[in-house]
């Protein structure tokens, strides 16, 4: 088969959760024996436009311009009208200009066109502003594609709520279980006695980090804990100042680490506004650590089998679920450690994505 994968961004040159799973997918159906070409988007003169790599291949494309922080590419637009051959284009999140250009071409062409769903609400955007968004533009570029892939029941029921009429389908996210595992050396760059709590993420408005610094900032002394921040973004500056002594930044990790920064971790705090299922949470859970997270309809039920969700910016509330999770963080973590391995498996995102993606006609 060959695919053609729409994605805004791409590990390693943008990190994140989302731009690994682009990557990890490619990686792995290519070694199915697929033929993969990502397209994607750089404003890094200095990248190759066409690059092979882990065995599938990368198409870069330059931005025009930028618009409230997405970028556009028309040589995206002009490569998906001319791109023939693919069996199938796979276009990851609504968010992306990207993606709908995806869609303006699924719409007067004949491949086939699947989008992933990795979370309805921009952490980039006012959400008043992607309500409008959801129930206009989104709505159409989602009814473009034949298939759409969620990663809940939650989220499914979520995209049908704005009206999205095309076939949806839930694929769960997944992580792989044999690389993040309790068992394993600990991060050198996490060296504290007392409770560790880690945050991993950008440093952006809706990832709410902020949240995270003052609920660690008002535990009781008698836990010592220390707060260590994986990730870097715009909020950095603003972040350091506010902090104090209990918490840590060690910028941005190389994902290469990042097993040994959850087996060096107590809990993992997740104060997000809008997410999808984060790859953090699965990461954290298949490491042996539990998670406090905030309150999101697609993924409480989820973060209630080894943890605590808390409404979104409830500072307190935060506070004592971290307390909670912290006493009992050596149980909860041998639930998450399971959970992982009964449900969230990656192999398993891999096959059924591939699986789905050939039954398009």
């Amino acid at each position: 088969m060959r695919i053609l994968r729409v994605a805004q961004k791409l590990y390693p040159e943008a990190p994140g959760g989302g731009t690994y799973h682009v990557h990890a997918m490619s990686r792995d159906q290519a070694a199915m024996g697929h033929d993969i070409t990502v397209l994607t988007v750089t404003d890094d003169p200095d990248r190759p436009r066409w690059e092979r790599r882990n065995g599938y291949t990368v198409v870069r494309q330059p931005r025009t311009a930028t618009l409230l922080g997405n970028d556009i590419s028309a040589g995206v637009a002009r490569f998906l009208r001319r791109a023939g051959g693919f069996d199938v284009v796979h276009a990851h999140s609504h968010l992306y200009a990207s993606t709908n250009l995806a869609a303006l071409a699924r719409r007067f062409g004949e491949t086939p066109l699947a989008i992933t769903n990795h979370g309805l609400y921009s952490q980039n955007a006012p959400e008043w502003l992607f309500d409008v968004y959801l129930r206009t533009a989104g709505r159409w570029t989602f009814d473009q594609a034949d298939l759409v892939f969620c990663y809940t029941d939650e989220d499914r029921r979520r995209v049908r709520s704005i009206g999205v009429e095309s076939l949806v389908e839930v694929v769960g996210n997944g992580v792989d279980t044999d690389r993040f595992t309790p068992q394993g050396p600990t991060s050198d760059r996490i060296d504290h006695d007392g409770a560790v709590v880690l945050f991993v993420g950008r440093l952006v408005e809706g990832k709410r980090p902020q949240d995270a610094i003052r609920a660690v900032k008002g535990l009781p002394p008698e836990l010592d804990a220390r707060l260590y921040v994986a990730g870097d973004g715009p909020m950095r500056p603003s972040l350091e100042a506010m902090a104090g002594e209990e918490t840590t930044f060690l910028g941005q990790v190389p994902y290469d680490e990042m097993p040994a920064v959850y087996r060096s971790g107590d809990t993992l705090v997740l104060p997000s506004r809008a997410e999808g299922l984060p790859r953090t949470i699965l990461e954290s859970f298949a490491s042996g650590v539990p998670v406090v997270s905030s309150y999101l309809e697609q993924t409480a039920a989820i973060v209630g089998q080894a943890g605590e969700t808390v409404p979104v910016g409830n500072v307190p509330a935060y506070r004592a679920s971290l307390r909670r999770v912290l006493g009992e963080s050596d149980t909860l973590g041998q639930r998450g450690r399971q959970t992982a391995l009964d449900r969230f498996q990656w192999r398993e995102t891999v096959e059924r994505t591939t699986a789905r993606l050939e039954s398009l006609p």
